[in-house]
């Protein structure tokens, strides 16, 4: 959803109380992405997962993490520079009566 900036579908998962917190200390909201997923600040080329790197780890019932190595290429809207790096990510999934919604992300600093 984010690669396509499909806000909708963000809208439909996020978790009311989404949090993302980048390697760099920045601190993003689920307004926040929502809202520039809508505006398209990023246009996405790539953001995909390289494969063979997720892990799945269920905690009980009602969360679950996923961790993988994310590739990310696309240009900002703002100024239309180009991007193109590596992260690790993690991602906590919680289980609400409404169903699986995500609701903390944690993403490393790029990788060299």
């Amino acid at each position: 959803a984010v690669e396509r900036n499909d806000w909708q579908t963000m809208d439909r998962i996020l978790h009311p109380d989404f949090t993302l917190v980048l390697g760099n200390g920045n601190v993003h909201s689920r307004a926040g992405l929502i809202e520039s997923a809508r505006d398209k600040h990023i246009e996405y080329e790539k953001q995909v997962e390289m494969p063979g790197t997720q892990t799945v780890r269920v905690f009980g019932k009602d969360t679950a993490t996923v961790t993988a190595l994310l590739w990310l290429k696309g240009t900002r809207k703002k100024d239309q520079s180009t991007f193109e790096y590596k992260l690790w990510f993690s991602d906590t999934y919680v289980r609400t009566k409404e169903g699986w919604r995500y609701a903390f992300g944690q993403a490393s600093l790029r990788l060299p």
